[in-house]
């Protein structure tokens, strides 16, 4: 059966002790996959489209991936950060470049490649709405290439806001990395107000959503999940 490999940042990736309780999306993916269903995380705290490319990481999934398969692409947190020039990459160009790099590894190896735009930060501005966050170019030029490329996508911005304008900003700080003072050592300050990050919760609620996105998608995309989601 096929392999979902998983290209992205540390909203994905998959975390030991050393970072816990912060979990990744692609940590938890499995809970709604068919057991024959296998992941390969290649996914990095920090990195962007240009270093994942730059540190051949993309090269090493081309080296694996095969006929079938599948290549699950999620960016723009660290694209976004002008103030690192290793990281940034501009939105309507070379952000979508990298992007197109992403999708030739996967159909020149004829695995399918799958967009999946950034999970929002939690920006809310009052108890259940949030502010514009930072991600909006980026998932328009993600969308843009999608488009472009005939690449389907899953809207995770769109419904990450959606779920948390539902949930309503105190019961949120449950999905991000929120820690109490003194609970965790590897926090020097004994403290966490992450809004970027997962704990476990968040990351289930959000691998919900890209599950949903990939049964609307249908087909092959469809197949790989669990018959009663």
């Amino acid at each position: 059966m096929a392999t979902i490999f998983w290209a992205g940042d540390s909203t994905v990736q998959y975390n030991d002790i050393t970072t816990y309780p912060q979990t990744g999306i692609g940590q938890v993916m499995h809970l709604f996959l068919k057991p024959e269903i296998t992941i390969e995380n290649h996914a990095k705290n920090g990195r962007s489209t240009r270093d994942f490319i730059d540190e051949s990481r993309l090269a090493v999934i081309y080296d694996r991936i095969t006929e079938g398969d599948f290549l699950f692409i999620q960016f723009a947190h660290n694209d976004e950060k002008k103030e690192n020039p290793a990281r940034y990459t501009e939105p309507f160009s070379d952000y979508m470049v990298n992007l197109e790099k992403f999708v030739n590894v996967a159909r020149n190896k004829k695995a399918y490649p799958v967009f999946i735009t950034p999970v929002e930060r939690r920006c809310f501005v009052d108890e259940k709405t949030l502010g514009p966050g930072n991600h909006g170019d980026y998932v328009t030029a993600m969308k843009r290439t999608a488009a472009n490329l005939d690449v389907p996508l899953v809207d995770l911005y769109t419904m990450s806001r959606a779920e948390m304008e539902r949930a309503g900003e105190e019961a949120t700080k449950a999905w991000y990395m929120h820690v109490p003072a003194g609970i965790y050592p590897h926090f020097p300050d004994g403290l966490s107000t992450d809004n970027t990050h997962l704990k476990y919760a968040g990351a289930v609620v959000y691998g919900g959503c890209i599950a949903r996105g990939l049964k609307e998608l249908g087909g092959i995309y469809r197949d790989l999940l669990l018959n009663e989601i």
